[in-house]
This record gives C-alpha cells, structure tokens and sequence, in this order.
C-alpha cells in the first residue's frame, strides 16, 4: 500500500509539472497508457474486454474520467498536499451515495465524522490564500464524481472482470480527452512527452499495488494506509515545488483524515459486529 501511494504521488507531481498542458490532454495521455496495459492484462488472463453491463461501464467511464479532470485541474492550480486532501472526501461521498444507489444505511456517529472532514476542507480554504473558491468547488466536484464510480465498480463487482471495469473507464476518458484535444492542444516538448508517459506508467502501478493490498488485507486497513499518501505529498510539495503549509492549513488536513479514517475503522466495526450478531442468532 506505501508503494500504492507512492506511485500516485509521483503521478500527481507530474502532473504538476506539465502544468501549462490543458488537463484534458493529460488525461488522454494518462489512459492511452492504461489502455495498453488493460488490454495485455485482459489477454493474458483470457477475458471479454467488452463486459456485458454496458450501460452501468459507461456510467463508470464518465463519472471515473470527469473526477479525473477536475482533480488534474486542481493539482495545477492549488498546492499538491491540498489538493490531495480534498480529494480523501470521496470515501465519504462514496458512503453517502450509496445509501441511494444500493440502499446501505449510515450510523448517526458516521455523520459527525464526516462533519469533521468537511469542517477540515474550510479550514484549509479559509486560511490557504493559494486556495480559491471556485478550485475548492472543483475539487469537492472530483471527490464526488469519484464516490459515484466507486460505488458502480462495487455494483459491478463478482459481475465483470476488473481489468474490464478499468478498461471501460480508460477508453472514455481516452476517447473524451481526445475530444478535447480537437479544440484546445498544446503540442508536449522535451520532457513533457516523458512525464506524460510516467504519469500513466505511475498510475497503473499504484492500481496494481492498490489491488493486491485490497486482496491480501482488510479493506479498512488499507483505506488507512492509503492517507500515508499525504506525507508524501506535502514533502513532494516542498521539495518539487517550494510549497510550505502554515499549521493552520496543515490542522485543516489533519481534521479531514482524522474524520475520513474515524469514519471507515467505525464502518468496519460496525460491519463485523452485525456479521457476528448475524452467526449468533
């Protein structure tokens, strides 16, 4: 899970890098090369790329690539560690959303850690002058676009391959980045073309670490891990790009992991004592 993390950030850094790129380019570049590695893992696995639940696969696509580029644009334009912050919302709009769409109850103490959360994102917008508004909006945008995805992969789990799943996601944002390219291009120069190659080779290597934390370990231990991804964005932040947090927006990231974790170790109880209610009676 650290290597997960890592790699996501060394992705997120580049992404900072290419900056003067439009977003929606780089969000092509990002899943031309996670085509390719789809397709290889899918053959050699001897499964249909195609999937059978179509509609619900472009729902993942669209959902997955529009929180894409929201997050892109906010890592271009507000500090690396806040805009990885704001984005560690989607667990709880992924518990929100899914009281709706596959009707799973949230305990009232879930409600106070997600007040925590979100009184963290204030914190840091009120007190972070680099940090607008309207890229505050942005983000939260992303996080919740992402908690959409992530609840129609669980919908699809046990019913498509998940390279599939992935693969879906991939081909829409590749096709609607190139939709995009056809009225705002920047041609990439020098390094860009590099960077943009790692970006995706970075971000495919965290899905694979992410998967086989997810299947050697608890999901809610892995959940916690995974806002070690913090740690390397503020130093990644600092090193790369000079960014210095103030103790008031670094309180604000605090508030929102503390609410975040508090919230997936309660859920997590709460699952395991009903499973054990359940075997009781």
């Amino acid at each position: 899970m650290l290597f997960s993390t890592l790699a996501f950030s060394l992705a997120n850094v580049l992404i900072k890098k290419v900056g003067h790129l439009p977003a929606m380019e780089i969000v092509m570049f990002r899943c031309l090369v996670g085509v390719g590695f789809c397709f290889y893992g899918l053959r050699k696995a001897n499964a249909d790329w195609r999937g059978s639940n179509r509609k619900s696969l472009l729902l993942r696509g669209l959902f997955g690539t529009t929180a894409l580029y929201f997050f892109f644009i906010t890592l271009q334009n507000i500090p690396l560690a806040s805009a990885m912050t704001i984005q560690y919302l989607s667990p709880i709009f992924t518990t929100i959303i899914a009281i709706f769409l596959l009707k799973e109850k949230v305990k009232a103490l879930q409600w106070v850690f997600y007040a925590i959360a979100f009184s963290g994102v204030l914190f840091i917008e009120r007190f972070d002058a680099r940090i607008s508004l309207f890229f505050l909006v942005i983000g939260i945008v992303s996080a919740f676009c992402s908690g959409v995805a992530y609840n129609l992969v669980r919908s699809l789990r046990e019913r498509e391959h998940p390279l599939t799943v992935v693969l879906h996601f991939q081909i829409v944002g590749l096709i609607a980045g190139f939709l995009f390219t056809l009225f705002e291009w920047e041609t990439p120069t020098g390094l860009d073309w590099l960077y943009l190659f790692l970006i995706g080779l970075f971000s495919q290597l965290g899905q694979i670490f992410l998967t086989k934390a997810l299947q050697k370990e608890k999901a809610a231990s892995v959940a916690i891990v995974n806002y070690s991804g913090l740690i390397y964005g503020l130093f990644f932040g600092w090193l790369v790009f000079g960014e210095v947090q103030g103790f008031e927006s670094l309180t604000g990231m605090i508030l929102v992991v503390c609410g975040v974790v508090l919230s997936v170790v309660y859920s997590r109880r709460q699952s395991d004592l009903e499973k054990i209610e359940a075997t009781n009676g």
